[in-house]
């Protein structure tokens, strides 16, 4: 299967409930079904990009990386590359590559969140697939050369660093936890 043919599959399968989100996965899944190369950073139209909250739970926290491009406190993430064979392998990919820590693991039940976003020309969209990543326990994490810093925030820190797309990620990401807990 194709990283493309994966991307349809998760997005079809994808639980929108949340406000937006189902007009979200339909436009991804049109962008898609209109550009094969919908993928890549080489479609000027816009591309699908993957990336994941990490996360411990266990103390409260999530690791944000400080982006070196955008200034602005960030989950882990980015393009999808060509060895990459499904939207959860890119992200949880991308993740390890900007945390340093070995032997993350997504958090089960596929994408948190969707979200879109406008990026400088020659692109237009970044429509991003997010995931979370649970981080083993006692993990250290190494700053990336994409970074400029790599912080680890309680979660009532969160909002005070980050923007409205992060601190619904955190938000989806703790009820996503909470209902794997509880079943």
């Amino acid at each position: 299967m194709s990283l493309h043919d994966d991307a349809v599959r998760v997005l079809r399968a994808y639980d929108g409930r949340y406000a937006g989100q189902e007009e979200l996965r339909g436009i991804y899944l049109e962008h898609l079904a209109a550009r094969p190369d919908g993928m890549w950073k080489s479609c000027e139209a816009g591309h699908v990009t993957a990336s994941a909250l990490v996360i411990d739970p266990a103390r409260g926290r999530v690791l944000l990386t400080l982006h070196k491009k955008l200034g602005m406190w960030l989950q882990m993430g980015g393009h999808c590359e060509p060895g990459d064979d499904s939207l959860a392998g890119a992200a949880l990919r991308e993740a390890t590559e900007e945390s340093g820590i070995p032997g993350l693991t997504l958090l089960p039940g596929g994408p948190v969140q969707l979200d879109r976003h406008g990026i400088p020309a020659p692109c237009h969209w970044h429509l991003d697939v997010q995931y979370a990543a649970v981080a083993p326990v006692g993990s250290v994490e190494e700053i990336s050369e994409e970074s400029l810093d790599l912080r680890w925030f309680a979660y009532d820190e969160v909002a005070a660093v980050a923007d409205g797309s992060v601190v619904r990620l955190l938000e989806r990401t703790r009820a996503a936890l909470s209902e794997q807990v509880h079943g």
